[in-house]
């Protein structure tokens, strides 16, 4: 569906550090996004990737945080990729941020003439669809950005590994009963793996893992400890607010 027939609605995202318009069906924007922009280190004047970008979240927050990094937002949706596009320009980021419609699992020709060669790339995030659904959804957008198959994070990878450079790294986010899946596909390109459980509030299972690792490094596992999203009482974690509302990073460096 084209954008301009898309019913969207205009929402306030990092404690309104960026103002994000969306479908008002389908995926809507929500912390893993957020949580994963946060955990995505980038430098000044490097190249940042994020595969899977629907409207633009996780990028535009990267580019928000690190001044000087540019993006570019992938998704197969163009209805989406427009809105990204849009985002970029509503949030003064269109000089550092671009949108192109492609699909993650296209050939390397099509990313080069999207101006995304291979190893050219500092850093990949990524938020893959990672729900084996046995009915899916009825909505098309929504399916899209939630249904995977069992080789989708595999995929994905591969591209990923494809677009960066030696010492690249790619950040992911990933449902935490998953993460033996995440560390066997990263097993062939990637090493130095660092894992960050996120959990609801004390005492309760992670539902989230953030992962980085590099590319081509041996460096073992780091397993850190986990970032609480609520405190008992239910109210946010201070740590949680000033990710998720005042932009600060997350460290995954495992340091």
């Amino acid at each position: 569906m084209p954008a301009d027939k898309v019913e969207t609605s205009e929402d306030a995202v990092l404690g309104g550090r960026l103002t994000l318009r969306q479908p008002l069906r389908g995926h809507r924007v929500g912390h893993d996004a957020i949580l994963l922009a946060a955990a995505t280190s980038a430098q000044s004047g490097e190249q940042a990737v994020d595969l899977g970008a629907g409207v633009g979240a996780a990028g535009l927050a990267l580019a928000r945080r690190v001044e000087g990094v540019a993006v570019t937002l992938v998704d197969i949706d163009p209805a989406l990729t427009a809105l990204a596009a849009g985002n970029a320009q509503r949030n003064g980021l269109s000089d550092r941020v671009r949108a192109v419609c492609l699909d993650v699992e296209a050939p390397a020709a099509a990313f080069a003439a999207a101006g995304l060669a291979p190893e050219s790339t500092a850093c990949v995030l990524m938020n893959p669809p990672f729900n084996v659904a046995q009915q899916p959804s009825p909505d098309p957008a929504r399916r899209t950005a939630h249904a995977a198959t069992d080789d989708t994070l595999r995929r994905w990878l591969h591209t990923a590994a494809r677009l960066l450079r030696a010492d690249g790294v790619v950040t992911l986010i990933w449902r935490a009963g998953g993460l033996a899946d995440v560390l066997a596909a990263l097993g062939k390109d990637f090493g130095a793996i660092t894992v960050l459980p996120v959990h609801p509030k004390p005492g309760a299972a992670a539902i989230r893992v953030l992962v980085r690792a590099t590319k081509g490094n041996r460096a073992p596992l780091k397993l850190m400890p986990g970032f609480l999203l609520a405190d008992a009482d239910g109210k946010p974690t201070a740590a949680a607010e000033a990710v998720l509302r005042g932009g600060e990073a997350l460290c995954l460096t495992g340091t």
